[in-house]
């Protein structure tokens, strides 16, 4: 017989053998045993001890049963706390739930206190009783934060400490490990060891120990999280499906959509009428609104505000009138004076966002009800209960109100909580439309930039070279080139300025091709010194230039050589005229490149046609139609790599100049000349007040508003001045305009059958000088008058105005006279004689009819 001693030294001795004899003979017994599900575990946790490799295996193998058995997730995590409590000796341990509530970020306890001996009762956390934990505090919180594994042997050293859990349960943490769970990059929460018993630290191999236990621990939270969200995306794809049951009814009428919906609540409410306000969503104003206010002309609004900031005016109220007779009608723009709007009810719910059930309207003290007939059909306001309706971003757009319960009796708490209940789904109705009427909008703007892209091409490779010949001169492509090598190239072909008379306020295109003028808009970028200081790429501002003479459409006269124009007299303005002193280099570039791109993609037809042939620029914008569209045009071939001449500026510089950009071509727009020349009088006005020109040249500089407004009028200036160009090029100028006018006139006779108005009709070509001298007299004279009294360098421009408003002037008298000549007018009847008495006797001629 061989002993237990020869054999243990024999089995040393050959290891290999005794693999090889465990594997066939123990190991299948083995793995069985620990894959039983009846089987308990035999580790011993009630001291703490090293684990053998067996009571590793144990451990594990207990840690995939409870998986498997598909156990409540903390009941599983409780058991791998506790054996591993027991594997590192710890004191106890905690799991950290990470969630956001209202937006903050925080930890609260889910298991807590977990040791050797604890009991799962004691350790899972209700949610009344439970810790929470911004995760800007304490080492647990630093965990959170920075997703990272910490080993701190002493805490009271650690700067992220913080005694309040200590403090709450009056417990002392000398020690700490804490490893953050993840969810890819999520944090679902974070596991703490404290107080390493037999030791006054947790040593690497706890560590490593910890790490390798707890990567189960990961996997049940994994799976627990996952299941969860998938839980709660299918309860909310089944609440979102039965809601588009009613909601997608209707899509585009927002009117329909209520007056569906509230319908069915004037049944179960059992009212006489109810009336729904609509609020306005917008958060600001136009700048052009704002400068009133900024200048102190107009007092700023003071009154009562939505929860979110926005000013209260109701720009629509759906009235629905059920008795005496069903009616509906629809008010824009009601007055204060509405009988549903008198008592202030609406404004009150729509500031504080409450449901107010008033049961006895006329008695009430707070709100001032009509307390007779509202209407001529005697009915009276009785009780009323009115609500807000909120959409999903919490915002209030719309106040409903109903009036008068047909039993008699006043709204009941019932009837308040039907009204709530139907909030969110009213609020939610509103954004179908919304959205919808978004998608329409991209709709249409899809088809106004594809329709521009089809008619104008980017400059291409070969077209660059036209300008840049970097082939001929460097043999490579203009992409290839660095800016020294295009920099002696832009040198050699750069117009002279007083050749060009690019800085001449009579200026006048004719002379110049479509290559000269591209240099000659180069050449302005850089006598305003701005390529250099905002490393505008040669290459991108030469494409730039070029582009924009495409992008203009070969039209009579809003096309290239008019956007030229506008640039250059922006140009000219600034720097010949003076205007410069007032605007920083940043501002110059913004005002020189708005002048060029003021009319890109212009159509020849003005907004009111736009509007009139249903376009989609004017489903696309409202007001402004084309200056919004030229806008949006010349901000998408910024956005253009190759033709991005801003592309080097900072976030603010490059927010800052398309703001003004913003600015200065909606301001062409004529419609908006009325609102800015009155401002702009007075702004000129108080220049001759300072007899100091650099002190008033200082405060222009810091007065951001009043730069605006004169920068705006500049624009109006420079879209107009070909009014202002010698005698020879204006008259020339005038019949391309007025060709142009015709045209559209054409267009609304044949397209629309419409008859044009004079101006729009070639019938009435006649009558041009008298309409000219009108346009002179009610728009332009104001402008060059103004900003000759501002600036005196600017007077020629108002000297060849009154000289071209004489010659229109002679012209229409030139013509007056001829049609006095062609049509003379019919001869007076000469008056008719004394006829002699009548002899004594004789019979008179005359006869009386009786």
């Amino acid at each position: 017989m061989v002993d237990e001693s020869t054999a243990e030294q024999f089995l040393d001795a050959n290891p290999q053998f005794a693999k090889q004899y465990y594997d066939v003979n123990f190991r299948p017994k083995v793995i069985g045993e620990l894959l039983d599900d009846g089987r308990k575990i035999s580790l011993d946790i009630t001291n703490h001890h090293e684990l053998t490799s067996v009571e590793h295996s144990e451990v594990m193998f207990d840690l995939i049963r409870d998986v498997q058995d598909e156990k409540e997730m903390e009941l599983s995590l409780y058991n791998l706390l506790k054996h591993l409590c027991s594997v590192i000796q710890a004191d106890r341990m905690s799991l950290w739930m990470h969630r956001s509530r209202n937006g903050v970020s925080e930890l609260f306890t889910r298991l807590f206190n977990v040791h050797k001996d604890a009991k799962f009762e004691r350790c899972i956390v209700a949610p009344t009783v439970e810790i929470v934990y911004p995760t800007d505090l304490g080492i647990v919180g630093y965990v959170a934060t920075n997703k990272k594994f910490v080993n701190i042997s002493d805490v009271t050293k650690d700067e992220n400490y913080s005694d309040y859990v200590d403090t709450l349960t009056r417990y002392k943490t000398s020690n700490m490990i804490a490893f953050p769970v993840m969810l890819g990059k999520d944090l679902v929460g974070v596991v703490q060891a404290i107080n390493k018993q037999n030791g006054d630290k947790f040593t690497p191999k706890d560590e490593e120990v910890f790490n390798k236990f707890f990567n189960f621990g990961n996997l049940i939270l994994r799976l627990y999280t996952l299941t969860y969200q998938h839980g709660y995306e299918s309860r909310k794809a089944q609440v979102l499906l039965h809601a588009a049951n009613r909601v997608f009814e209707e899509l585009t009428d927002v009117e329909r959509q209520y007056h569906k919906a509230l319908y069915t609540i004037r049944n179960l409410v059992q009212c006489e009428r109810f009336s729904l306000a609509f609020l306005d969503l917008s958060k600001t104003k136009e700048f052009f609104e704002m400068w009133p206010i900024q200048l102190g002309e107009v007092p700023a609004y003071s009154g009562p505000k939505t929860p979110d900031g926005r000013e209260i005016h109701f720009y629509k109220i759906i009235d629905y009138l059920i008795h005496p007779k069903e009616e509906v009608r629809v008010i824009n723009n009601p007055t204060d004076d509405h009988w549903a709007m008198v008592s202030g009810l609406p404004v009150y719910v729509a500031e504080n966002g409450l449901i107010c059930n008033i049961l006895n309207a006329p008695e009430d003290d707070v709100f001032t009800f009509q307390k007779l007939f509202v209407d001529a059909t005697g009915w009276c306001i009785k009780n009323v209960i009115s609500m807000p309706l909120c959409n999903k971003k919490e915002e209030i757009i719309a106040v409903a109100t109903f009036f008068n319960r047909t039993d008699g009796k006043p709204f009941d708490e019932q009837d308040e909580t039907l009204m709530e209940a139907l909030t969110n789904f009213l609020g939610w109705s509103m954004m179908i439309p919304d959205t919808f009427d978004k998608i329409t909008k991209l709709e249409n703007r899809k088809d106004v930039f594809l329709d521009m892209m089809l008619y104008h091409i980017k400059c291409r490779k070969d077209e660059i070279q036209l300008i840049l010949n970097t082939k001929e001169r460097w043999g490579k492509e203009a992409d290839e080139c660095n800016e020294k090598q295009l920099q002696l190239i832009i040198d050699e072909l750069l117009p002279d300025k007083q050749e060009c008379e690019i800085m001449e306020f009579h200026f006048y295109d004719v002379n110049q091709g479509e290559k000269e003028l591209v240099m000659c808009g180069i050449k302005m970028y850089y006598i305003l010194d701005v390529v250099d200081k905002f490393k505008i790429p040669r290459e991108n501002l030469t494409r730039f230039v070029f582009s924009l003479s495409k992008a203009y459409r070969q039209i009579t006269y809003h096309n290239w050589r008019h956007g030229f124009n506008v640039g250059q007299t922006m140009f000219t303005l600034l720097m010949t005229g003076d205007l410069v002193r007032y605007y920083e280099p940043l501002e110059t570039l913004a005002m020189v490149t708005a002048g060029l791109c003021h009319d890109i993609d212009h159509r020849g037809t003005n907004n009111l046609y736009q509007m009139k042939s249903a376009d989609p620029l004017a489903k696309l914008h409202g007001t402004s139609i084309l200056e919004r569209h030229h806008l949006d045009t010349g901000k998408t071939m910024l956005r253009q790599d190759t033709l991005n001449i801003y592309v080097n500026l900072t976030p603010e510089q490059h927010k800052f100049v398309i703001r003004l950009m913003d600015i200065a071509i909606i301001a062409t727009d004529l419609a908006l000349y009325f609102k800015k020349r009155t401002m702009f009088q007075k702004i000129v006005d108080q220049s001759k007040t300072y007899e100091n020109w650099n002190e008033w040249t200082n405060y222009m500089q810091t007065n951001t508003t009043r730069k605006e407004i004169v920068m705006a009028m500049m624009m109006t200036a420079c879209d107009l001045s070909a009014i202002a160009k010698p005698w020879e090029v204006q008259s020339k100028v005038a019949l391309s305009v007025a060709a142009e006018f015709w045209e559209q006139g054409d267009l609304e006779r044949s397209v629309l059958d419409q008859q044009p108005i004079p101006m729009m009709d070639r019938r009435c070509k006649a009558q041009l000088p008298k309409m000219q001298c009108g346009f002179i007299d009610f728009v332009c004279a104001f402008v060059y008058k103004e900003f000759s009294r501002f600036h005196p360098e600017i007077t020629p421009m108002l000297d060849r105005l009154l000289n071209n408003r004489k010659e229109w002037a002679a012209k229409n008298d030139e013509y007056v006279a001829q049609q006095a000549i062609l049509n003379p007018p019919p001869p007076a009847a000469p008056e008719p004689a004394a006829e002699a008495a009548p002899a004594e006797g004789a019979k008179s001629k005359t006869c009386v009819v009786s």
